[in-house]
């Protein structure tokens, strides 16, 4: 059975990496992907948790003073 993952679409490649950085201070682990497909056909990047973490990951980001443009659940 694979992971659960949820994704954090932003507005820049500055915003995700600004994220990223939080997470990692925070021990949550992260990775900065493409937009996969399926949700968005322009070029850029996003952040994708485990699930289980995404409520956290959200916090941070308003935290770090980056507006998520969007929030979708993968598996």
């Amino acid at each position: 059975m694979s992971a659960a993952y949820a994704v954090l679409l932003v507005d820049s490649t500055s915003h995700a990496i600004r994220i990223e950085k939080a997470l990692v201070r925070a021990g949550i682990a992260c990775r900065l992907i493409p937009v996969p497909r399926q949700l968005s056909s322009d070029c850029g990047v996003c952040v994708r948790v485990r699930q289980e973490d995404s409520a956290a990951a959200q916090e941070l980001a308003a935290a770090a003073g980056v507006k998520i443009a969007g929030f979708r659940l993968l598996s």
